[in-house]
């Protein structure tokens, strides 16, 4: 019996660890032959579980989608991941789930063996939180935008825009990007036919939502990228860099879409909320830089000088 319930849990493991297996597969795994694997499918079953079965000779089975959350098997380095990500969800950028969180992450920590309490409960008490400005979320604007993307169904919502200006939007959901504490969503917006990026924090969802539409081809991972780091920036300026592109990569504090002019020349776009802010940014590049277009920039630096070299000449 001992030996039959310890396979139920591995057969079940395996089947939450990815889409499809074929009988053949779960054989070789579970070192037992095609008849077993039938009879632990039909336990498992009985037990609850929707395990789904596909017939013919390159048959298989998939856990599928039942009335209630069957209870997940990690291993010990995801259970440490999953402990991890909550508490860090119950201080993020998402609001509406701290408690949620709290209460998930008290049941895991509970099952966790002692060594691995441990390990979470290091990270708890050595690593710090720091207070951001950045807005947050709402945990049910993230659901319904992901539930959209997922589904291929257009949205409509509200939009704020940096200046404050209210704007309705019908779009094509694709994707949600973590990025610089904030989250974001690209889409084909159906009125100005392109792909934009809007703040998830600024969006207000109308319902009901749109009709379904066909996926277009979504730009590379690069691409997406570039269209988040860019931002709705209000100030922006064009900086050659004499140092290789990798470089400026490795130092900007957020990713960025950097063109290599050589071994030690680069070119990019940066922004910022304020053009003071940008210089400092690029002073802790720690590289020689010009300005190739950005007359705001240009003067925050001016300004930036003149600070500094009042600050020098002091005793």
């Amino acid at each position: 019996m001992l030996e039959t319930s310890a396979r139920l849990l591995r057969l079940l493991s395996l089947l939450q660890g990815r889409r499809d297996w074929t009988a053949a597969e779960l054989s070789e795994r579970l070192g037992v032959t095609g008849r077993t694997v039938r009879k632990d499918v039909d336990r498992l079953r009985r037990l609850g579980y929707p395990v789904d079965a596909r017939p013919g000779v390159a048959g298989g089975y998939r856990l599928g989608v039942g009335g209630s959350l069957p209870p997940l098997l990690l291993d010990e380095e995801e259970a440490v991941a999953v402990a991890v990500g909550l508490r860090t969800a119950a201080s993020g950028s998402v609001t509406g789930i701290e408690e949620v969180s709290l209460r998930a992450l008290a049941k895991v920590q509970q099952v966790l063996p002692a060594r691995l309490r441990r390990r979470v409960e290091a990270i708890s008490v050595y690593a710090l939180p720091t207070p951001s400005p950045d807005p947050t979320v709402d945990a049910s604007v993230l659901a319904t935008i992901a539930g959209a993307c997922r589904d291929h169904e257009r949205i409509r919502f509200d939009y704020r825009s940096q200046d404050g200006a209210a704007t309705r939007r019908d779009v094509e959901p694709y994707r949600l990007v973590h990025d610089r504490r904030r989250w974001y969503l690209l889409a084909w917006d159906t009125t100005r036919t392109g792909w934009r990026t809007f703040r998830a924090d600024r969006i207000t969802p109308r319902v009901p939502g749109g009709p379904r539409f066909t996926p277009r081809a979504l730009p590379s991972d690069e691409a997406i990228t570039a269209l988040v780091s860019r931002g709705p920036w209000p100030y922006r300026a064009r900086v050659v860099v004499h140092a290789s592109a990798q470089y400026v990569r490795d130092h900007m504090p957020v990713q960025v879409a950097v063109t290599e002019l050589g071994p030690d020349r680069c070119e990019f776009t940066p922004g910022s909320d304020h053009p003071l802010m940008l210089a400092l940014y690029l002073g802790l590049l720690d590289a020689d830089f010009t300005v190739i277009d950005g007359p705001e920039l240009v003067a925050a630096l001016g300004k930036l000088a003149t600070r500094y070299q009042v600050a020098a000449r002091q005793p």
